[in-house]
């Protein structure tokens, strides 16, 4: 089993390509190879292919880099499933986890985050989280945004090491992530990555 993200930046032509393509790009060499694992594509689509537990917080902390620049937000989908065809470019692959992720993709419509998976049950429950999730991550703000990626690309740094890092205040760093919902989002986090861990 495996996980496909599938995304595009929202309103990517209202900022400089340079600002946000050069950082995600860093991102997603960290996750695996181009092109066999990622690649971007019609200038601000992106597909990724991953671990299905690790996949939520990839797709999160690819929202919090985007929104560190004000006018910038993305949508994603994450399809779970199988892959029946593998070729050189992750865009040439297919089989279930590719489908699945287009056809959540497709179905977004004005929601900018959802799963499909072989689960109905998991996706229901999953979803709803999600969506309520997202009545806070749409909303960040890029300080928000910026503390939130640093706390979960390194999920054992303390807050005040990271107001060190960043050459913060605690006390900014702390409202920032209670503005930003990360207590909250490390529980949907965990939840999601210990189902998909049983199920898969």
């Amino acid at each position: 089993m495996v996980s496909v993200i599938t995304g595009d930046i929202v309103n990517s032509r209202e900022a400089n390509a340079e600002e946000w393509l050069s950082p995600l790009k860093a991102f997603l060499a960290q996750c695996g190879q181009e092109p066999a694992d990622w690649e971007i594509y019609r200038g601000d689509s992106f597909q990724l292919k991953t671990n299905p537990p690790e996949a939520l917080c990839i797709a999160l902390q690819i929202k919090s880099l985007i929104k560190q620049i004000k006018v910038l937000d993305v949508r994603m989908a994450i399809g779970i499933g199988e892959i029946d065809y593998a070729g050189d470019k992750i865009t040439e692959c297919n089989g279930s986890a590719f489908i699945r992720s287009g056809e959540c993709f497709e179905n977004l419509k004005k929601k900018t985050l959802a799963v499909q998976t072989p689960w109905k049950s998991f996706d229901r429950s999953a979803n709803v989280m999600i969506e309520l999730g997202l009545l806070t991550m749409d909303q960040w703000k890029p300080i928000s945004s910026m503390v939130i990626n640093k706390m979960l690309q390194k999920s054992r740094i303390s807050q005040q090491d990271l107001a060190k890092q960043l050459g913060k205040s605690q006390a900014s760093v702390s409202e920032a992530l209670k503005r930003g919902g990360y207590e909250e989002i490390r529980k949907l986090l965990r939840y999601y990555e210990e189902e998909t861990e049983k199920l898969c």
